[in-house]
């Protein structure tokens, strides 16, 4: 698969249809979007990726990192593909990088989807970081995988996958980042903010969220699609924090009639 100035991507769905860029959350691997690839691919040439310092993209990475630096690495991809303009669809750190995208460069944005992101720090998901970077720290990758599915998944659905989740728990640890790469992710994340400037915003946006979300509140993304000019909120009932993982359908179905309209 092609490397775009050491960005590991796969494209996915017809040559010449309308792109659109999926951007991972903390994690950074681009496999976080295989469930969503079936439905996305009927009307778009999709874009996976694995962020710069995860996956199989160059681990190596220059301090400080940014979300600048992400936005810039969206960028690198739209000119390695060949196109004037994308859409992005950003999950979490995705979507910030996505909005901070918008505010940036808007002629190369189509339209912008944020799933479960934010503007700025909030006191809640900031307390989740640093409940995840003291397992992390302390107790090592290994109990911080095992930690994870409880921050993105709901209950339910971590009791009715649980075998599948202990199943992929060796595979992330095998290629999980180094300590020092998600703790400069981390701070990228806390040291985000565009509150202010969100009025600015000219791309077409949706912000969408499940309201079981227990990392980041919901009320995140009412907030952006309250004060991006415009902008369209999307609510799903139940889902968490991964819901385009966990209800896949329900997911699709905003998605795909704001990509439409």
């Amino acid at each position: 698969m092609p490397l775009a100035s050491g960005l590991y991507y796969e494209l996915h769905g017809p040559a010449g249809a309308p792109v659109v860029i999926m951007s991972p959350g903390l994690g950074g691997s681009g496999n976080y979007w295989k469930p969503n690839l079936d439905v996305l691919t009927r009307d778009h040439q999709v874009v996976l990726y694995d962020h710069r310092g995860t996956g199989r993209s160059d681990r190596t990475l220059s301090e400080p990192v940014t979300v600048e630096a992400w936005v810039d690495d969206l960028l690198i991809l739209i000119d390695a593909i060949g196109a004037a303009k994308a859409s992005v669809i950003g999950h979490a750190a995705g979507g910030v990088a996505g909005l901070a995208l918008a505010l940036k460069a808007p002629e190369r944005l189509d339209k912008l989807i944020v799933v479960n992101g934010w503007s700025k720090l909030d006191p809640h998901f900031a307390r989740c970081f640093a409940a995840r970077l003291h397992l992390l720290r302390d107790s090592g990758v290994e109990a911080y995988v095992a930690a994870q599915p409880i921050f993105l998944y709901p209950a339910a659905w971590i009791s009715r996958h649980s075998l599948a989740i202990d199943a992929e728990a060796a595979a992330h640890v095998a290629h999980f980042p180094a300590i020092a790469t998600v703790e400069s992710r981390i701070a990228a994340l806390r040291a985000f903010d565009i509150d202010a400037q969100l009025g600015a915003i000219t791309v077409p946006t949706l912000a969408l969220a499940a309201g079981d979300d227990m990392l980041v509140p919901a009320f995140c993304s009412e907030h952006l699609a309250a004060h991006i000019p415009g902008a369209t909120l999307a609510m799903m009932a139940w889902g968490g924090h991964a819901c385009n993982v966990t209800d896949p359908a329900g997911f699709a179905a905003p998605v795909i009639k704001f990509l439409r309209s």
